[in-house]
């Protein structure tokens, strides 16, 4: 008889939409014995509803929870590796400048033996890394230096440079003529939100100064060799 009565109970919560989990709470039976019991009991329009929107819910919290972990996981470890760096001497920044113009900086090549120093990005953080290798173990200044930004049409490009001015810390008198990107409707590549175009830096008169980063790429490339 009170198996019955919690038969009877349980397809009641069950027409109203309540879950699996929400009837157990209730009614304290065997999951295959809830599911025996309910297989028949069909769903009005609105209990299916309820139900879809709970499963949302659940969805949804379980995806912030993931996120949330995987937050906390990612700044752990920017956090472990930022402490194996340390101080950086001299030396050090000296030879990660010259990787980093090897990787991104103009090379002089045999169309253009006269090519200078010049080096673009559009990452802050690595243009400030230049700037800082030039001024610390190449004994230049801005006075030495040439700066111009390219943009797409459509940006902000007065906004641009003044965000550059600030991160670079030379004045925006520098900067020369803007040169716009020509836009292509058809591309599928997005604009990040914060982008704010790409800086190009450019040593004047300083055609040898590139002939002897060559060589301290050269250098480097002896003095590596895989054993």
């Amino acid at each position: 008889m009170a198996k019955l009565k919690e038969k009877e109970k349980a397809i009641k919560l069950r027409k109203k939409g309540r879950s699996y989990s929400e009837i157990l709470k209730q009614i304290p039976v065997a999951k295959s014995t809830l599911s025996l019991w309910l297989r028949s009991v069909g769903l009005a329009q609105p209990q299916k509803q309820r139900l879809t929107e709970k499963r949302k819910r659940a969805l949804e919290r379980g995806v912030k929870v993931i996120r949330e972990k995987r937050i906390l996981l990612v700044k752990k470890i920017k956090e472990n590796a930022k402490q194996e760096v340390n101080k950086i001497t001299k030396r050090e920044l000296w030879l990660i400048g010259i990787a980093l113009y090897w990787a991104e900086g103009a090379k002089q090549k045999e169309t253009n033996v006269s090519e200078g120093v010049s080096f673009g990005n559009s990452d802050p953080k690595m243009i400030t890394l230049f700037l800082n290798w030039i001024y610390t173990t190449c004994d230049l200044s801005p006075n030495n230096l040439s700066i111009r930004l390219y943009i797409h049409k459509t940006a902000n490009a007065e906004k641009a440079i003044k965000f550059w001015s600030s991160a670079t810390k030379i004045p925006i008198y520098k900067f020369k003529k803007t040169v716009f990107k020509k836009h292509k409707p058809r591309t599928n590549r997005r604009i990040n939100k914060n982008y704010q175009g790409l800086v190009k830096i450019t040593i004047k008169k300083s055609t040898n100064f590139n002939r002897k980063i060559t060589g301290w790429i050269e250098g480097i490339c002896e003095n590596c060799e895989i054993v």
